[in-house]
């Protein structure tokens, strides 16, 4: 299958899985690949024996949906913005929590690996926990991907997945082993990895602070992200924050949110 036989393909497609060409556009070799195994497995000749069996199989959409997942991943991903949530933004959640005393409650969405969630972890053992002795931080991850959920469980990342961090906070959150580096008991305590797919359930709030950065306004529909949005802003605090991607802009409409910190996708709910 060739790059404008695929592109044709998932131009077709995407919509009926309320998804968008455009999130596709950069990635989709990953998506291609997947798609070109999946056809070798059942014996198809071309894409367009694929349609045609998506037609008479209407089973087989949900596995192309899971053919169309990205994951790509890295701790500390996005560098000024965890700077950002590592000065700011977690110590004035920290007092707010501290003053009402309890739990700071964060929600990584679509957490793949793990990278994302463990980074949370990271910054506030290493920077902030001295300065709130008292606050309980509880991490709730989710993916659609039990094989990334189990790896993210075992924490053993290779070199390339912690490029970003710091040498020092790497060599003190990481250990050597025969698996790679593995992460430290004591970052991976608190963080709760669950099986769960954002467009069919979500996590029981409230949050702090929720991450939801290259998932639902990179890929899904404008439609399925004002729905999406609405159940995560359910979910926030008052003054609680939301993280997107760098290159993702909410869907049109009226919403509770500030943005706070100019040139970063740092959002907070009045």
């Amino acid at each position: 299958m060739n790059d404008a036989d695929c592109v044709e393909f998932l131009q077709w497609a995407l919509p009926r899985l309320r998804m968008r060409w455009a999130g596709f556009r950069k990635v989709r070799g990953q998506v291609c690949k997947r798609i070109s195994r999946r056809l070798k497995e059942l014996g198809l000749g071309d894409i367009n024996a694929y349609r045609s069996y998506l037609d008479k199989h209407s089973e087989e959409w949900e596995i192309l949906d899971g053919l169309c997942r990205i994951t790509i991943s890295r701790f500390h991903r996005d560098r000024k913005v965890f700077e950002c949530l590592r000065d700011s933004v977690l110590p004035d959640l920290a007092q707010a929590t501290q003053a009402a005393g309890g739990t700071l409650r964060i929600w990584s969405a679509g957490c793949a690996s793990g990278e994302e969630p463990y980074t949370i972890s990271i910054l506030w053992h290493t920077f902030l926990e001295k300065r709130f002795p008292d606050i309980t931080v509880e991490i709730i991850a989710t993916d659609t991907e039990p094989k990334l959920l189990e790896r993210a469980k075992t924490g053993h990342y290779n070199t390339s997945s912690l490029k970003e961090l710091a040498p020092d906070i790497m060599e003190a959150a990481f250990e050597t082993s025969e698996m790679g580096l593995c992460l430290n008991t004591e970052y991976r305590h608190g963080v709760v990895f669950l099986l769960s797919d954002i467009r069919s359930e979500m996590p029981q709030g409230p949050f702090d602070l929720i991450l939801c950065r290259n998932l639902v306004f990179t890929y899904f529909d404008a439609e399925m992200q004002r729905d999406l949005l609405e159940g995560m802003i359910d979910r926030l605090i008052t003054g609680g924050a939301l993280v997107i991607g760098g290159h993702e802009s909410l869907p049109l409409g009226s919403w509770p949110l500030q943005h706070p910190h100019p040139g970063l996708p740092i959002l907070r709910r009045v």
